[in-house]
């Protein structure tokens, strides 16, 4: 994994560009050329019994590198942020557990490294590892995304011991060397990566939790028992500001689980809106639905409308001979979301839709001569020389159309298969 947290001073990341000797303007054939000499001196098959751990570890170093700098975007990615961009705790990496950087590999399996005292090949001080953020969904709804809110809450988080100091041990007791890891705090594990293929990797020692010692369990920390943490309660805070956005990020710095020789993480809050009954939101911009009566969209009016997020009504004046039609969209300038810098809001779109009248709303003749001679005429009569009278009927859409043609494209119909025997072709008699 690598460090995301402060460093020691004089500790520097690895450079892939050093580790394969080349230039950082060099070509793709250059790296190529690169990585197969680089692999073949380091390949674990072509040295001595005494030194495969030590080219193992070198192996996979240089095709690591080799694999970021050959990909364009992985390498542009690099050049930009350095090995943090393939940080699994920041984002980048893939999946498959915890990674660890090349930097790790080089200085704690064999002392190869490329900053700190001595220059290359020297040790260094060593960085405290960064540990792996924490990433949670936050349901909020469009009411706490327009006013903001502070949220209280208590997380259990594990800490380092405090009796032990992350030890593990009794203070007296010298730990023993894990066998597994052979007091590295790595190991190699076998992942999964498609049907039948498994790939090779260096993990953080399950055995040791990383530390590369073991107790005896008549040794082991009373207070942890010898797991090196311990689990405690803490009130954590998290302030969302009004304009937040849905998938914003909220990020408690460091209140991720604590880990012994490790910076901790973050606990990162994903914000995730719901949905709501009235508005529907786009960036900054709110719309909501506006039903008016028939009266209304053909004689004016003056009402509040609707309550907005914060509980204010939005009053609507709407003055006679200004006629709203089904579809028709008022635009309200600064009613929509609030900008997160600023007092400058979106806007709000009223959509219009008007509610007609049921069937039979008007009882006698006399309402229908006076309602037709309030409202304008019916258009011009089609004139046809034949004119046939049709019955009709009323449906809901027109999902139905097109299904007569027997084409499964229209109307969920079937194909017709007119041929006999299976569609085979018939032959003629002579």
């Amino acid at each position: 994994m690598d460090s995301g947290g402060p460093s020691d001073a004089g500790a520097e990341e690895i450079d892939l560009y050093e580790l394969l000797e080349i230039e950082r303007d060099a070509s793709q054939e250059q790296i190529k050329k690169a990585y197969r000499k680089a692999a073949l001196l380091h390949h674990p098959d072509k040295v001595p019994e005494e030194r495969r751990e030590e080219s193992e570890a070198k192996f996979k170093a240089v095709s690591q590198a080799y694999e970021i700098l050959r990909d364009e975007e992985k390498r542009h990615l690099y050049d930009t942020h350095g090995m943090a961009a393939f940080d699994p705790s920041r984002g980048g990496g893939g999946p498959g557990g915890p990674e660890v950087d090349l930097n790790d590999i080089l200085s704690q399996m064999f002392g190869f490294g490329m900053g700190g005292p001595g220059g290359p090949g020297g040790a260094g001080p060593r960085r405290p590892r960064r540990g792996p953020d924490e990433d949670q969904p936050y349901k909020v709804t469009l009411e706490e995304l327009y006013k903001g809110k502070t949220v209280k809450f208590s997380a259990n988080k594990q800490v380092v011991c405090g009796t032990c100091k992350g030890s593990g041990g009794k203070a007296s007791v010298k730990p023993q060397q894990c066998e597994k890891c052979r007091g590295a705090g790595m190991a190699e594990a076998y992942r999964q990566v498609g049907p039948g293929l498994v790939r090779k990797e260096t993990v953080i020692c399950d055995r040791c939790e990383g530390s590369g010692n073991i107790f005896k369990e008549k040794d082991r920390c009373k207070k942890c028992k010898g797991k090196r943490t311990t689990s405690e309660t803490k009130v954590l805070e998290i302030y969302i500001p009004r304009g937040s956005q849905n998938g914003e990020r909220i990020v408690l710095e460091g209140e991720a689980d604590q880990l012994p020789d490790q910076t901790p993480g973050d606990i990162v809050f994903h914000l995730q809106e719901e949905t709501h009954d009235n508005f529907t939101r786009i960036g900054n911009d709110l719309s909501a639905e506006l039903t008016v009566s028939l009266a209304e969209a053909l004689g004016g009016f003056s009402r509040t409308v609707l309550t907005h997020l914060d509980g204010r009504g939005i009053h609507i004046d709407r003055p006679r001979g200004k006629i709203l039609r089904p579809g028709d969209i008022l635009k309200v300038p600064g009613e929509g979301m609030p900008l997160k810098r600023g007092d400058a809001k979106g806007d709000l779109y009223l959509i219009v839709d008007v509610e007609f009248p049921e069937d039979g709303w008007l009882k006698d003749d006399k309402e229908y001569d006076a309602l037709n001679k309030l409202l304008p005429g019916p258009p011009a009569e089609i004139k046809s020389d034949e004119v046939d009278d049709v019955e009709y009927e009323e449906v809901d859409s027109l999902d139905s159309m097109g299904a007569s043609s027997g084409d499964p494209r229209f109307g969920g119909g079937e194909w017709e298969d007119e041929d006999d025997d299976d569609g085979q072709p018939q032959c003629q008699p002579q």
